[in-house]
């Protein structure tokens, strides 16, 4: 198929992408390098939830075992990320340190550390005091140590979703902004998706789906008759005003839910999963304002000099978390339909291995990275 109108005002593709996130705009790259024709849509705009309003961390540390793999294949995807996408993203490298404050926390650390050189990989080292004082000269005296990853680093994520965007529609994707999935009908090797724009009905066929639906992924699976266990979530984010230069990297900690970062212009970032209320159904958050409150703590007894900080704002996008903490990812019981969502606060950084796993399996039907841990019939 082709991407044309049909004589019954049906938009035609060779693929459909639902969803405009990172992990979908990824994925119609990925399909349109490949050569063929892609739709996406995209029930707001393009970066409107999860993707364009993260905290941007660009890390393999901390994953879960299952993910590894395919972060370190990211990794190395990123690091070219500017010839992929003609932008670089905001992306810049340092390195990211989980901080652990107690004895108990570093060995926990240390456990870790050695669990993830079992699973073949060593990206992830030990730290003593010393060296954690060395790199975090302003970190509290109380942190004994840490774990930190080389190369891990932050990006823009709205620079990053709308690069992704620009270069999809050079080379051909075509992008229904505003416009929602009604229903899914397949017929004789067709895709039928009734959708919505601006209140309109409009008709779109292809011969694949890809569902990057986000927190809204397990409605779409939901037409599909598979039952997903996702749930809408709101990290929540704070931003100070601008201070003198005192941390490089990304900082987290062992004991407490912190993800903290300085950017070059002075302001300081602070997150790591505190969550405020969503509520996919009408597109709005609500903040929590004492749980900000623990997490401004938590950056204070970790970082004292933030005691004189400014925060100046506080917001929280809408994500999809999975029960077991880990996304979706592979094909679908239906037939021509794939999945990627549910990556649960922490997608991010898998944006463009995802997309390109999906295409392969769109493609060929394989990828020759481990994804049987992410398939959907896991909670059947």
């Amino acid at each position: 198929m082709t991407g044309q109108q049909t004589r019954s005002t049906a938009l035609t593709a060779d693929v459909v992408v639902i969803g405009g996130g990172l992990h979908g705009c990824s994925t119609a790259l990925h399909l349109a390098m490949a050569g063929m024709s892609v739709v996406v849509l995209e029930k707001d705009y393009v970066g409107r939830h999860a993707s364009g309003v993260n905290a941007g961390g660009v890390r393999r540390l901390g994953r879960d075992l299952a993910e590894i793999p395919l972060s370190v294949a990211s990794a190395k995807m990123w690091d070219n990320i500017e010839d992929l996408v003609d932008d670089d993203c905001g992306f810049s490298t340092s390195h990211q340190i989980k901080v652990a404050e107690t004895t108990q926390e570093l060995n926990q650390l240390q456990a870790r550390v050695e669990q993830v050189r079992q699973s073949g990989f060593e990206h992830e080292q030990i730290i003593d005091q010393q060296t954690l004082q060395q790199l975090l000269p302003n970190a509290a005296s109380h942190c004994v140590g840490g774990i930190i990853v080389e190369g891990d680093g932050h990006a823009n994520p709205f620079r990053t979703v709308h690069a992704f965007k620009r270069k999809c529609q050079s080379l051909g994707v075509k992008f229904l902004e505003e416009t929602s999935v009604a229903g899914l009908e397949f017929n004789k090797g067709i895709w039928s998706l009734q959708c919505f724009n601006n209140g309109n009905r409009k008709a779109v066929q292809a011969l694949y789906i890809v569902n990057c639906a986000g927190a809204w992924g397990g409605k779409i699976a939901a037409m599909l008759g598979e039952t997903v266990p996702v749930k809408a979530c709101a990290p929540m984010l704070m931003i100070t005003a601008r201070m003198p230069p005192f941390v490089e990297g990304v900082v987290g900690a062992q004991g407490r839910t912190l993800s903290f970062k300085q950017f070059s212009n002075g302001t300081v970032l602070i997150g790591g999963g505190h969550q405020g209320v969503a509520d996919p159904d009408t597109n709005t958050t609500l903040l929590d304002y004492k749980k900000l409150a623990i997490n401004a703590q938590t950056a204070t007894a970790i970082f004292p000099v933030m005691r004189k900080a400014r925060l100046v704002r506080a917001w929280a996008g809408i994500e999809g978390i999975m029960a077991d903490g880990i996304p979706v990812i592979g094909p679908s019981q239906a037939e021509g339909v794939f999945h990627g969502f549910g990556f649960s606060a922490h997608g991010f950084q898998l944006g463009p291995i995802g997309g390109k796993i999906l295409s392969d399996l769109v493609i060929t039907g394989y990828t020759d990275l481990p994804i049987s841990p992410f398939r959907v019939d896991r909670f059947s």
